[in-house]
């Protein structure tokens, strides 16, 4: 599951509606939004979005964390490293080789590192 996927879940739960009438009123099959909820798909496109939205009634932080969690949501990552520093090439195989093995807390820490304000 991504993190776009869960909210997505927890919003569609709150309105009290099936998958099957929300991805009718989105215009998109069920498998689909199933598929976005448990992080099969990427991130939905910029129009799908805007419905979404328009579908749960977002207003402005909401509609932009909604967008930001997409944004975080893709479950197939690439990470360019060509050019940095051999550290960055190391750190981002090994992140590729053990976050699925990472305990809650190891991926707590990871994620307060990485959101940390970098300042050269």
């Amino acid at each position: 599951m991504t993190p776009f996927g869960e909210k997505l879940r927890r919003l569609r739960a709150g309105k009290g509606v099936s998958q099957a009438t929300m991805a009718k009123a989105l215009g998109v099959s069920p498998a689909y939004l199933s598929a976005l909820e448990h992080g099969k798909r990427g991130s939905p496109s910029w129009a799908l979005m805007q419905q979404i939205i328009q579908y749960f009634g977002l207003i402005w932080d909401d509609a932009e964390d909604l967008n930001t969690l997409a944004i975080h949501s893709k479950p197939k990552v690439t990470i360019d490293t060509s050019g940095m520093d051999e550290r960055a090439t190391k750190a981002a195989n090994l992140m590729a080789h053990r976050i699925g093995r990472m305990s809650s807390p190891q991926l707590d820490r990871l994620l307060a590192i990485l959101a940390e304000d970098i300042h050269d």
